[in-house]
């Protein structure tokens, strides 16, 4: 049996955000004070966050984990792309834990060893973990909000459609009956002007506010829209649909250019959520 026993250290600490554990407190803390309090309505499913620096898409993220305040979660999946690594698959973390300034937090090997099974294109490893973003930029928001001991860093090596049903499909059948949050780790388009990252990111929203993870594989598919997570959000949104829930919501969305004034090649910033209602 492989042992998995070597934690993951911090790679972007004092570039994504602070490597100082109390500035990074302070940092998640003024975040969540320009935000109004989650939703009461419905359980939480899933999440669309944001992966970038903290300075651009940390507000668009804490309007998102808003809706995690006072939870508790037995575990949290984050479904990232791979921005340095390109691999053939979906690649699952085969150490112990993940490290930040905050601290370490384990990931949950027992649903990785349910979701990789004898999956083909589903693995145990490193690659793809090693200098990733997508996930880590999470981590600290999590562990200021308390809200779970365990989690499953997942990255997409290739976002094909047909992975990502793959995938839905497994993490639907292993988090049955698991009180567990998914996590889909994606920004919008990338480098296209104000108004014309507005309207393809538009086509995003409407694609998750209508629920609808077919219509947004076709989306992207065909270039009408875009997403660097694109895979993960669909995977996110159909696992959520298999597990009954049946309501999506959008919380925020801006771009670079809202943050720093510079708009003719910007990159957008969402965050959505999906919710099982009574």
């Amino acid at each position: 049996m492989k042992s998995y026993s070597h934690p993951r250290e911090a790679a972007v600490a004092g570039m994504f955000y602070p490597r100082s554990a109390h500035e990074l407190k302070e940092n998640i803390k003024q975040l969540f004070s320009q935000v109004p309090p989650g939703s009461s309505k419905g359980r939480l499913c899933g999440l669309v966050i944001p992966h970038a620096g903290y300075m651009y898409s940390g507000l668009t993220a804490a309007y998102g984990y808003s809706q995690v305040a006072k939870m508790r979660f037995d575990a949290v999946i984050i479904i990232s792309p791979s921005h340095r690594e390109y691999f053939d698959g979906i690649s699952i973390y085969d150490g112990s834990a993940y490290q930040t300034p905050l601290g370490t937090i384990q990931v949950d090997a027992q649903i990785r060893d349910l979701l990789v099974g004898n999956q083909k294109h589903i693995s145990a490893d490193i690659v793809g973990h090693r200098e990733e973003h997508a996930v880590e930029v999470h981590l600290p928001f999590l562990q200021y909000l308390q809200c779970t001991e365990k989690f499953l860093p997942v990255v997409m090596g290739d976002q094909r459609s047909e992975y990502c049903a793959a995938l839905a499909m497994q993490l639907a059948d292993v988090l049955h009956n698991r009180n567990c949050l998914i996590i889909a780790s994606s920004d919008l388009s990338h480098y296209h002007s104000y108004d014309e990252a507005n309207a393809l990111d538009q086509v995003t929203i409407d694609d998750i506010a209508e629920f609808d993870f077919a219509k947004l594989t076709k989306d992207l598919e065909s270039g009408r829209t875009e997403a660097c997570g694109g895979g993960p959000i669909t995977v996110m949104l159909q696992t959520a649909r298999l597990l009954g829930a049946t309501e999506a919501r959008i919380f925020h969305h801006c771009n670079s250019g809202d943050i720093t004034g510079e708009r003719d090649a910007v990159v957008g910033y969402l965050s959505a959520g999906v919710f099982f209602l009574p």
